[in-house]
């Protein structure tokens, strides 16, 4: 789909977009196209449906700015719609004014509710958030309501590393502490002695835009620099001296720690008692990225216990943080409130950035940081629904069965069917796959729209391969394979013959099954969660592992075992409802037989 080049209206008549259809709209007329969505749906039985948004050409539309926004991007909206800017709204009256309104944009301090977009009635088209998270927008109700959501994930990228930068050298030289001293009237030179920064160990943890750029900075202060992240390219770290290292080895050998990676699933509360018995006694932790990613309470027993020296943070669990909290309060504690982007520069830069995403989204264009809405003709997705859940969960697999910090740089595809290429549409497959790979460790939310921009950003390179099949081609795919080169395992199995991570899988009855790991055969359902577990192949060796889970209570959905030969090796694929206790997973790597093993989440 193209905009017109029109400033205001988008031209389409009825054979523009053919899959689509357009029985309700009046034969010669001209629409802005605001978004086009496959919404989620409530439940796996409903079936799929498009939404287009649309809306006369006639009048301006109208954008709501709900927090304070840089003057530029005011400017901006102004040219081309009417802009109301009501700030400090109630949830209710947000939801009283939303009915009248085309766009929205905010910063994190606004909740876009479920209510709100059913207040709207259909109007709004497009939400912009003024940064990057978009915790505080509801992505599922913004999808159904065929409601656009944007973000601006670049413009406060010095900002945030600056601030880290700050926050580093100030906890280091006790700045704070200090100020309030003297400002208290004291003059404790001797209590605040600092520790100095060069030859000192800093481990990035997640080295994307914000964190290279704080890699850089260290650097310039003489300070060595590690970093862990799965998605960075060793080359590109190593051209600014950085080394990737495994998330162990990084919170184990570095003096300070700096966290840049998003809240996920994945991350949630990831420094925590385990993690912090794990690192150098007197370690420094700052925290520019989310709260969430840190137990606070096992922040504070490690700052008693004195394994951490010091934190300085920007963000919390909860924002504000009540006024009585220990970490807070805590004397080895330097806080800032949230001001990670808090510059002039950002504020203009993340202003012009949401005004031009929010503008080109009204106008029916779709920016590269659109981060919902996927587009494609309903009937094609409703035959490809299966084989969409299934690329999602092998890049799932794919991606937990690495190792190391080598970082994922090239992923190959195939996918063999009997149809010709010209009938099979896999733009969707390949998003699915790359979503995947990338959301559990990432806070984008990958989709049609973004799939490639987003790979291309990490560095990320997705090939595709098509084997031709003979037979009947009415069903669009025989099975999907994802491969990755150039990365250890942490299941040696999954290894194949060629060197690659390698999993495989098909559609069985609707229902996505992995058929292969590295080079052996499984047939395992992928529902729940699977243990992987390399063993020698000998009798009993399933009823020892199911009277492990038994005694746990964990429900076995499907086993299947895949053999080179009779008495040698084979893999065991397990899928189970609940996830196994740590205890249970122990006990299973303790049976003789099994050479190594996995838990992999679906």
């Amino acid at each position: 789909m193209s905009a017109s080049s029109a400033p205001s209206t988008f031209a389409l008549k009825k054979p523009s977009l053919p899959s689509l259809s357009w029985t309700n709209l009046p034969s010669s007329s001209t629409f802005n196209i605001a978004a086009v969505s496959f919404p989620r749906r409530r439940n796996r039985a409903s079936a799929p449906v498009f939404v287009v948004a649309v809306s006369s050409s006639n009048a301006k539309p109208t954008v709501l700015v709900a927090e304070k926004l840089g003057e530029a991007g005011i400017s901006l909206l102004k040219e081309f719609a009417n802009v109301d800017c009501s700030y400090n709204l109630s949830p209710e009256e947000l939801c009283t004014k939303i009915s009248l309104c085309d766009a929205l944009i905010v910063r994190s301090g606004t909740k876009v509710t479920r209510d709100v977009f059913e207040a709207s009635s259909g109007r709004l088209k497009v939400v912009g958030r003024a940064g990057v998270g978009i915790d505080n927008v509801d992505l599922a109700a913004a999808t159904e309501h065929g409601c656009l959501v944007v973000n601006a994930p670049t413009a406060n990228t010095v900002a945030a590393a600056e601030h880290g930068i700050a926050l580093l050298a100030a906890m280091a030289r006790n700045i704070a502490q200090a100020d309030a001293s003297v400002k208290a009237g004291k003059w404790q030179r001797s209590k605040y002695v600092g520790v100095s920064l060069v030859g000192k160990t800093l481990a990035v943890m997640g080295f994307g835009k914000v964190g290279s750029e704080v890699a850089r900075r260290a650097k310039g202060l003489g300070m060595h620099v590690i970093a862990h992240d799965p998605y960075a390219p060793a080359d590109r770290a190593r051209a600014i001296g950085v080394e990737l290292v495994s998330f162990d080895e990084a919170i184990a050998t570095a003096d300070f720690i700096s966290l840049h990676m998003p809240l996920t699933a994945a991350t949630s509360k990831v420094l925590n008692d385990e993690t912090f018995a794990k690192m150098k006694k007197g370690v420094r932790i700052i925290n520019v990225a989310r709260g969430g990613v840190i137990d606070e309470e096992a922040l504070v027993k490690a700052l008693d216990a004195g394994i951490v020296a010091q934190a300085a943070l920007d963000v919390f669990t909860v924002e504000p943080p009540p006024t009585d909290s220990k970490l807070v309060l805590h004397e080895q504690v330097t806080v800032t409130p949230h001001l990670g982007a808090s510059t002039m520069e950002a504020q203009e830069g993340v202003a012009i950035e949401i005004a031009e995403a929010v503008v080109g989204a009204l106008r029916g264009e779709l920016a590269a940081t659109a981060v919902n809405a996927p587009m494609v003709p309903a009937e094609v997705l409703t035959e490809l629904k299966p084989f969409v859940e299934l690329a999602e969960k092998l890049g799932r697999l794919a991606v937990q069965l690495i190792a190391g910090g080598s970082g994922v740089k090239s992923v190959k595809v195939t996918y063999a069917s009997a149809r010709a290429p010209d009938d099979l549409d896999t733009r969707l497959l390949r998003a699915m796959i790359t979503k995947g790979l990338i959301e559990p460790i990432s806070s984008v939310f990958v989709n049609l729209v973004n799939a490639d921009f987003t790979a291309k950003q990490r560095g990320l390179r997705i090939s595709e391969e098509r084997i031709l099949l003979d037979g009947s081609p009415e069903s669009p795919l025989e099975f999907i394979q994802v491969q990755i080169a150039n990365v250890e395992s942490k299941f040696a199995s999954a290894i194949s013959e060629s060197g690659e991570v390698k999993v495989e899988g098909k559609v069985k009855d609707g229902v996505p099954h992995l058929t292969k790991v590295g080079s052996f055969e499984v047939d395992v359902s992928l529902e729940g969660s699977l243990i992987l577990c390399r063993q020698v192949d000998q009798p009993g060796m399933i009823g020892k592992v199911g009277s492990v889970l038994g005694e746990e209570n964990v429900n076995v959905s499907f086993m299947s075992v895949g053999r080179i030969a009779p008495r040698k090796q084979a893999v065991m694929a397990i899928g189970v409802d609940e996830p196994p206790s740590k205890d249970a997973l122990k006990k299973i790597g303790e049976i003789p037989a099994i050479e190594e093993f996995v838990y992999l989440k679906l």
